[in-house]
C-alpha cells in the first residue's frame, strides 16, 4: 500500500478539523445554548455546503469526502439545534444608558 504525502496530509487535516469542531457541536447539543449563533450564518453555511458538495463529490473518493460529509452533518445539526433551541427567550435586555434603578 503506497500512501502518498497528499493523502497523509488530507487524512491528518480531516482529523484536526473534526477534532476542532466536535467540542463546539457537543457543547451546543448538551447545553442547548445556541444564543451566540446566528441563524443567517448557520443557514448560509448549510447552503454553501450543499453547493460545494457538487464539486467535492465529483472528485475521487478520499479524505475530502470524509471531511465534507462531516461538515454537512455538523452544520446541519447546528442549524437543527438552533431552530429547536436557539430562539428561546433570553433575559430581558436593558437598553444602553438605562439602569435597573431608573
Amino acid at each position: 500500500m503506497d500512501i502518498q504525502l497528499p493523502m497523509i496530509a488530507g487524512l491528518l487535516s480531516t482529523v484536526l478539523f473534526a477534532a476542532g469542531t466536535l467540542p463546539m457541536v457537543l457543547k451546543a447539543y448538551v447545553t442547548k445554548d445556541l444564543a451566540s449563533y446566528s441563524f443567517s450564518n448557520l443557514l448560509m453555511a448549510n447552503v454553501g455546503n450543499m453547493v460545494h458538495a457538487v464539486y467535492v463529490f465529483s472528485l475521487p473518493p478520499g479524505p475530502i469526502w470524509i471531511l465534507h460529509i462531516f461538515y454537512i452533518a455538523t452544520t446541519g445539526l447546528m442549524l437543527l439545534l438552533y431552530l429547536r433551541y436557539g430562539r428561546r427567550a433570553s433575559a430581558p435586555q436593558i437598553p444602553v444608558g438605562l439602569s435597573e434603578s431608573a
